[in-house]
């Protein structure tokens, strides 16, 4: 066969049109040219809305999954919440029928040992009401002022309480105005019973706390002091009158110090927000008639 007549051009399969970077530069032209127009004209709009609708009910397919593993997870979270509430108001309905069983054994044996020592009721205490005008702007005490004085016949180591429970101390009396020592203050101390236990402690001040704290100290770490007790005067010191509420126990470790267990309480009175108190006489003073209010 003479060579003029061969057909020298590549078969088919070894064709190639144009190159890759061609094809690179002329799409890319054309994409910025379509991006302009589009900017413009807006003329691809309605094509964007047209593919958002076809594939909205797939997009709501696909995320079924996502949405029934949040309610799930939402659902189990609140059933373990609403039966661990459960689980809490049980515990605390027990603990409130326990109380209430000891406070009214109480209360009746009281009742029978006074009917059997022939001991008479306890006199009506004298106080007087008083507002807070002010605190002390000591750092290194917590010390408050109130509206009477010796004038109004308050005395020196009278007890202060006010709606919720003992708030303080009158330690120094002026002609018009006292000042009373808090008892988180960490120089104050007071006599207190446990009432479920009936046990007799000293609470002490925590001062340098964050918030207002009494201490419990000398506690054996085998004490059967526990968190929620609540804490009332003793009267053992002769100066607050027994059964005002004092504290609540909120903390009871064994890991305190010198071999002594750890117990806080949180005062019941309003330590920071007190306005009006009420000054109580010291336990065992006669009733005086005067200004003073006698509270039964």
């Amino acid at each position: 066969m003479p060579l003029g007549t061969v057909d020298r051009t590549p078969p088919p399969f070894f064709k190639q049109g144009p190159s890759a970077l061609s094809k690179l530069l002329v799409l890319s032209a054309l994409s910025a040219l379509l991006m302009v127009v589009d900017a413009r004209r807006q003329w691809a709009e309605p094509v964007r809305q047209a593919v958002a609708t076809v594939l909205y009910p797939l997009q709501w397919v696909a995320l079924q999954p996502l949405h029934a593993t949040r309610w799930m997870g939402e659902y189990i979270g609140s059933l373990q919440a609403a039966l661990k509430e459960a689980e809490e108001a049980r515990a605390e309905l027990v603990r409130q029928v326990q109380r209430a069983a000891i406070v009214e054994h109480l209360s009746q044996e009281n009742r029978e040992l006074r009917s059997l020592l022939g001991m008479q009721e306890r006199m009506p205490t004298q106080a007087q009401g008083a507002q807070i005008l002010y605190e002390l702007p000591d750092p290194f005490t917590r010390r408050v002022v109130i509206n009477v004085g010796q004038r109004h016949g308050i005395q020196s180591g009278s007890a202060v309480m006010d709606g919720f429970g003992v708030l303080g101390q009158v330690t120094r009396v002026h002609l018009l105005t006292s000042e009373v020592t808090l008892l988180v203050d960490r120089q104050q101390a007071i006599p207190v019973i446990n009432t479920r236990t009936g046990r007799r402690s000293l609470a002490f001040g925590l001062s340098d706390h964050p918030t207002p704290l009494l201490e419990l100290r000398f506690e054996s770490v085998n004490t059967e002091t526990e968190v929620g007790d609540v804490l009332t005067t003793s009267g053992i010191d002769g100066v607050y009158p027994p059964g005002l509420p004092v504290a609540t126990v909120t903390l009871v470790s064994a890991t305190g110090a010198a071999g002594f267990a750890r117990i806080e309480a949180a005062p019941t009175a309003r330590m920071d927000n007190a306005l009006h108190v009420l000054v109580v006489a010291p336990a065992g003073q006669p009733h005086q008639d005067g200004n003073a209010e006698t509270v039964r």
